[in-house]
């Protein structure tokens, strides 16, 4: 099997197998070094570095050996090649030939080799020293690794345990400590401030989490305290955490929303019966279209549905479209949520509050009663738009506790919202939807978005399927008309049309 792989594939698993083999205990470790190989090692990247270039196989091989002398606890030798070669190579001072990445040309691991150069700093210098030690070693090659929490990194890749590590915490605290002396009030994290909060965590635990989150009220610091205690199994404990976070964080709305979703999900853990409030408190912090669903699906009858979709409305901002245009329909109103169709912008459908992309799959499948089915585009046009947290949960992990986001389906139906209460709702759907189409078609036109003209006409075939008619058919001949300079479109729009 191990032939069929291409050699970047390989490559990667035989530095898997050798890792693998020198830990299991087993006795083995690839062979010592000779000075003579340390040596040619050295002069090899000094040549490099000088002349600005060096070929990957020969850079490989020079990794290779000096991740071998670390996997047999060799460090010194490691130390030294991985010190002349990592740094230049991270820097771009020894140009490999890629085009992006290190990792594009060559088969070691140099996220390993990263690693094990800290870890071999760290094995040799003196206690005293060894911090200073470490945080300028991350630093050389920080270009190459992953130090997102660096102990953890270095426990990773390290042979045995790390010595002295009782000894070197407290000491990498008052060092990391020191780092951020700027503006804590900031809302971006510093590496500092990652490296901080794992090693009080390791210190302290949630405890000296918490000390830091209640002293910045930085957004990431209060998650942190909170995840950890989630991550411990502490429901109890993390509910008031929670909500103790969501009072005190200087950050955004977003934020706060974030963290009383934590507190809803404590409550849903613990088997509470107060779900529904603190759903309602997370939306209403944070007001997006997944907390939206999560509260009005948390609904046990229509009367109850429509009742906090009223509510909603009212607090509702005017420039969340998406979500007013789903408030109205699920009380019924379909002509205002058609109104608000119209109105929007022929670009920006990116926009997670755009409404077109919930309102035209909606109306096409009411239009269409039961008896039409929803075209696959016309599907993948309701995954289009979404927010970034709707799109984190696509990605999520299965296993990990969630909160229950009841999809728009879901909701209509216990609305009892299935088709259009008469004809004069009907033609404003059916106006609205031309209407979305047309500014779609000239936003895309008008600003050269070429890429984009597969989604305008896919809307102009939505209304063509929904209300076929002779009027129907004089409006996409005046589109066609209005657009004829545009062939590209024509040809998207034949392909949406099904013309032959």
């Amino acid at each position: 099997m191990l032939l069929e792989l291409d050699d970047k594939a390989h490559s990667s698993a035989i530095n898997s197998l050798i890792q693998r083999a020198a830990r299991a205990g087993s006795g083995w470790a690839p062979a010592a070094l000779s000075d003579d190989e340390v040596a040619e090692a050295l002069a090899f990247a000094k040549a490099a570095e000088r002349v600005g270039h060096a070929a990957p196989a020969d850079v490989d091989e020079h990794l290779r050996r000096a991740s071998g002398a670390f996997l047999r606890k060799d460090y010194a030798p490691a130390h030294r090649i991985f010190g002349v070669l990592l740094r230049p190579i991270g820097d771009g001072e020894i140009d490999l030939g890629q085009h992006e990445m290190v990792d594009e040309v060559l088969g070691a691991d140099t996220t390993a080799c990263a690693a094990q150069y800290v870890v071999s700093t760290y094995v040799l210098s003196p206690l005293p020293e060894r911090a200073a030690a470490v945080h300028a070693a991350i630093a050389e090659v920080q270009g190459l690794g992953h130090f997102w929490e660096p102990i953890r990194e270095l426990e990773r890749v390290a042979v045995e345990p790390l010595p002295g590590l009782k000894e070197f915490l407290p000491a990498w605290r008052a060092l990391i400590a020191q780092k951020p002396a700027g503006d804590r009030g900031r809302d971006w994290d510093t590496d500092e401030d990652r490296w901080l909060r794992e090693v009080v965590q390791r210190l302290d635990g949630s405890d000296g989490l918490a000390k830091i989150a209640r002293t910045t009220k930085r957004a990431d610091d209060l998650r942190a305290w909170c995840n950890s205690l989630v991550d411990a199994g502490e429901w109890k404990a993390a509910l008031p955490a929670f909500e103790e976070a969501a009072g005190l964080v200087a950050d955004t709305d977003r934020a706060r929303g974030e963290l009383l979703d934590g507190a809803a999900l404590a409550v849903q853990h613990l088997g509470r019966k107060d779900l529904s409030p603190w759903l309602e408190r997370a939306w209403r912090a944070g007001q997006s279209m997944r907390r939206l669903r999560r509260w009005l699906g948390s609904a046990g009858s229509k009367a109850t549905l429509r009742k906090r979709a009223s509510e909603a409305l009212l607090a509702c901002p005017k420039q969340a479209a998406r979500q007013r245009a789903f408030l109205h329909v699920l009380q019924g109103e379909i002509e205002p949520a058609a109104k608000l169709l119209a109105a929007a912008p022929g670009l920006g459908w990116s926009n997670g509050e755009h409404p077109g992309h919930l309102l035209f799959p909606l109306f096409t499948r009411l239009l269409g009663g039961e008896k039409q089915a929803t075209s696959p585009r016309m599907e993948l046009m309701g995954h289009r738009g979404m927010e970034l947290e709707e799109l984190e949960a696509m990605t999520a992990d299965e296993n990990e506790p969630r909160l229950a986001a009841p999809e728009v389906d879901q909701l209509l139906e216990l609305a009892g919202i299935a088709t259009l209460p008469n004809p004069e709702t009907r033609s404003a759907v059916v106006a609205a939807m031309r209407k979305a189409a047309e500014s779609r078609l000239a936003g895309v036109t008008e600003q050269k978005r070429r890429r984009h003209y597969g989604h305008a006409a896919e809307l102009v075939g939505a209304c063509v399927s929904c209300a076929p008619s002779t009027d129907t058919a004089r409006w996409v001949a005046a589109l066609r008309a209005e657009h004829k300079r545009f062939p590209a479109l024509r040809a998207e729009l034949d392909r949406a049309l099904g013309a032959p």
